[in-house]
């Protein structure tokens, strides 16, 4: 095959793949069924624990988010490895034209409701262009493509395993030692009692089997429950949630935290994703 014939399939390679991703970023999962249900608009500046990776006991049994986690890197890491290959370029250039190109992306998903802004995201999908990138000046050391091809592979594997491993590093380094951990149905209420529920049962959300460590409806009717408990005066208080709608169920009810008459949390089933997802507040 000569260059020509190989810059050709390279490029229809690339024009395919990147129409995947996009089909991914902005229809797949039911977005658009869900973008009539959303009325404002979220944008995530800050980032959050993007260097948060899924552990090898994680992967036994992972959630949605340990893969969307993976997913965010490793499926642009053939970008790295396929714009190279087209166009003549540095690295700082290929980034700098990567990031923006996700940053335009990011603000249309959030524009059209298909989706959100979130710095995480950016951050991860960059990472793992620049994976990319580094494989191609490991792996395209030869005049053989496919010798080429087999070392970019293996060179993108092991980059993919030191970003895991340094991303285990710094999620143990900035990640706060919290405790004790105390699960709802073990606190006192300010009576000094421990309130009792219903027995929990399982469910779906997002196809994912759930079961509720505590479960606070009742099946006499009742939809409402209030809870007032006691926090001996903590200096800082961590509050963590999991929530969802459950599959096959309306998108009905909400959930809203407030402290003092300071509201901290709020969410409606309008604006919910189908898959789970979980909170942590903190309360001072």
């Amino acid at each position: 095959m000569d260059s020509k014939q190989q810059r050709k399939t390279i490029f229809t390679i690339t024009i395919f793949y990147t129409l995947f991703i996009l089909y991914f970023l902005f229809f797949a999962f039911g977005r658009v069924g869900k973008a009539g249900l959303i009325k404002e608009y979220t944008f995530i500046f800050l980032p959050e624990d993007f260097f948060r990776m899924p552990s090898l006991s994680d992967l036994l049994h992972p959630t949605v988010m340990d893969l969307v986690g993976l997913g965010n890197i490793a499926a642009f890491i053939p970008f790295g490895i396929l714009i190279p290959l087209l166009y003549r370029t540095n690295f700082v250039r290929f980034m700098a034209l990567f990031i923006l190109s996700i940053l335009v992306i990011e603000t249309i998903q959030a524009l059209t409701f298909l989706g959100s802004f979130d710095m995480n995201d950016v951050i991860q999908n960059s990472i793992g262009a620049a994976i990319g990138f580094g494989a191609y000046k490991l792996g395209f050391r030869t005049q053989n493509i496919w010798r080429n091809i087999a070392a970019t592979g293996i060179s993108g594997m092991v980059l993919m395993l030191g970003v895991w491993g340094v991303f285990g590093v710094l999620d143990q380094v900035f990640t706060k030692d919290m405790g004790p951990f105390v699960a709802i149905n073990e606190l006192k209420d300010s009576a000094g009692s421990i309130a009792t529920a219903t027995k929990p049962s399982s469910l779906k959300i997002g196809g994912q089997d759930v079961k509720p460590k505590y479960n606070v409806y009742s099946t006499e009717g009742k939809n409402k429950k209030t809870y007032t408990y006691s926090l001996d005066n903590k200096e800082e208080v961590y509050f963590f949630l999991n929530y969802g709608i459950p599959d096959g169920k309306e998108l009905r009810g909400s959930i809203r935290i407030t402290v003092d008459g300071e509201e901290f949390f709020s969410i409606s089933a309008e604006g919910q994703r189908q898959e789970p997802a979980m909170s942590s507040i903190y309360l001072s």
